[in-house]
């Protein structure tokens, strides 16, 4: 194998990754045009196409998905063993990819992140925004953020946020013009802001407690959403009635700006999980992200000021 034949296989990487020549070309701070004659080289030596282009889209072919799936993995490995080695000396270096929901990003991320930029200056921590169910390893991520329940079995999780309900609010003024529900059948009579499932394309049935069972409810309105916490602002707009995660209203419900409907009927969610691949476990970046989320989202601290209640498992 030429050594030089490998210094351009993250690139193919990053290519297959990002779905495109200009996209990988921002990640790796190269020229698309580097990018592409990179992925040229490595074709023409290994006598493959790996990717398929058109005028508007990039594809794996293959033998390019082969190279991913072996390739890849090989390439984690090297990274993690220097990163190890750079661990020894106190940096903690890189990108860290994570996908997570947006729920998460206010719940519990952004207090993460915003200690990591000052502890560890030189490592990058990427987010991605997504709701649906996805494979953090197929896609690349270093870890994913999801509720405890939609986790794999052979993934390690750790927690993030203590478990919270998911509710039903309105404003004042909104519910002044259509009245109070008192029973869940009187969510017939209102205008219900609907969330539009991004995995599947449906829309999601509202999962609440009647009877001392779990049940579904489905809702209709004049608007419908993929975002939860446009869902909230809605909600506050006066639009209708928003299904939403306590932890995001949760202000609002103590200063009056929203109400929570039929608190009996509300069902608990196990939290939010922090999730990875056991065999990244020890990686420094990873180690050290969980070790920051551990103190910033812990316990009260000893002046009484919260950091979420949250406990680690």
């Amino acid at each position: 194998m030429d050594r030089d034949l490998i210094a351009h296989f993250p690139v193919v990487l990053a290519v297959a990754r990002r779905g495109g020549f200009a996209a990988a070309a921002a990640e790796l701070g190269m020229s698309p045009s580097a990018v592409s004659h990179a992925v040229k080289t490595v074709e023409d030596r290994l006598g493959l196409p790996l990717l398929a282009r058109t005028t508007r889209s990039v594809a794996l072919t293959e033998a390019g998905a082969q190279f991913v799936a072996e390739v890849g993995p090989a390439l984690a490995e090297v990274g993690e063993a220097v990163e190890r080695l750079r661990a020894t000396r106190g940096r903690v270096t890189g990108v860290l990819r994570l996908n997570a929901p947006r729920v998460a990003l206010e719940t519990a991320l952004t207090r993460v992140i915003a200690e990591m930029a000052w502890r560890h200056p030189d490592l990058v921590i990427e987010v991605t925004s997504d709701d649906g169910l996805v494979d953090i390893v197929a896609g690349g991520w270093d870890a994913g953020v999801r509720l405890g329940e939609m986790i794999a079995q052979d993934m390690t999780a750790v927690r993030l946020t203590p478990p919270f309900k998911a509710i039903m609010v309105a404003a004042p003024g909104y519910l002044a013009a259509r009245g109070e529900p008192g029973v869940l059948a009187d969510l017939a009579d209102h205008n219900c802001i609907g969330f539009r499932l991004i995995s599947t394309g449906g829309d999601y049935a509202w999962e609440v407690r009647e009877n001392g069972a779990d049940t579904a409810v489905r809702v209709r309105g004049s608007a419908r959403v993929t975002d939860p916490l446009y869902a909230r602002d809605l909600a506050l707009a006066g639009v209708g009635v928003a299904y939403v995660f306590e932890p995001l209203v949760r202000e609002a419900v103590r200063d009056g700006r929203l109400r929570w409907l039929l608190p009996d009927t509300a069902i608990e969610e196990p939290g939010l999980f922090l999730y990875f691949p056991r065999r990244a476990a020890q990686a420094p970046k990873l180690r050290a992200f969980v070790d920051v989320a551990r103190e910033v989202l812990g316990p009260r601290r000893r002046d009484g000021s919260d950091r979420s209640g949250t406990t680690f498992s």
